[in-house]
């Protein structure tokens, strides 16, 4: 477990504040732009930062970030190349917590814990494997266990509420509900749906809920954060580096954390 996310959540809840995850493509637009707009997404307002490790299929994302990913990988973008974006982003000075997002085929290729202890020596705080099931996780979630490190499971509309039950015990900081079914950057979130999922996943569990997908403006944002504990936000980062001058990418990202963050 993430003794550093799980006290996050904790004190928010105390405090009645919820929280806003940024995701950003590991190696997107260049090598050299990743660590500045991870930290320019944390001055924004960033409470924890999610970090896309890219894959040739990554098959849950749109075409947003499917392009980011392409290029990532033509600049020779590796699982090394992840944990080590990390470690330069920590030793500049970020503080936020860091969850890796990717597909299980690189982790286990690298070896499942190995790749889980390197992440941690680089300074990440857990895992979003999207294609690894609950039922063949064992492994990994011990060696996430193992290191101080979380897994999070995701959670989908679609998900029975037996499946979301199991899924909850593979859980121990926080929990990524889906907003709609589909990949990124596609359908917007509905606050109707959102309500009513929401509801039942609570049901099951007691652990922070986190919403993406469907999440791209702040008025979505501040839809999410009525009924969950944060608001995930993905392929509006990667279109706001597309759109920003090469010399005010990290500037860009900043401002619209700020303001999509609530901060």
């Amino acid at each position: 477990m993430s003794k550093r996310m799980r006290e996050l959540f904790e004190d928010a809840r105390r405090n009645g504040r919820k929280l806003f995850i940024p995701y950003v493509t590991a190696g997107y637009p260049t090598m050299k732009d990743t660590v500045p707009i991870l930290l320019a997404a944390e001055a924004g307002g960033a409470d924890i930062i999610e970090i896309g490790v890219p894959f040739t299929d990554p098959m849950a994302d749109g075409a947003t970030i499917q392009h980011a990913n392409q290029i990532a990988l033509e600049h020779g973008i590796s699982v090394q190349g992840c944990f080590d974006i990390v470690r330069e982003a920590r030793e500049k000075g970020l503080k936020a917590p860091i969850v890796l997002m990717g597909y299980y085929n690189p982790l286990y290729s690298r070896g499942e814990a190995r790749a889980v202890a390197e992440a941690k020596a680089a300074g990440a705080d857990g895992f979003i494997v999207v294609d690894l099931p609950a039922e063949e996780s064992g492994n990994f979630l011990a060696a996430c266990r193992a290191n101080d490190m979380s897994l999070i499971p995701l959670v989908a509309p679609t998900s029975t509420n037996e499946r979301i039950e199991l899924l909850a015990t593979t859980a121990d900081a926080w929990m990524y509900c889906v907003s709609v079914t589909g990949t990124t950057g596609g359908k917007t979130v509905d606050s109707g749906d959102l309500a009513t999922f929401i509801s039942r996943v609570r049901a099951q569990t007691s652990l922070p809920l986190a919403v993406g997908f469907g999440v791209n403006t702040r008025k979505q944002a501040d839809m999410v954060r009525e009924v969950a504990d944060a608001a995930v936000v993905g392929s509006a980062i990667i279109a706001t580096i597309d759109a920003a001058e090469e010399d005010h990418r990290a500037q860009s990202v900043r401002e619209f954390v700020e303001d999509v963050s609530g901060r």
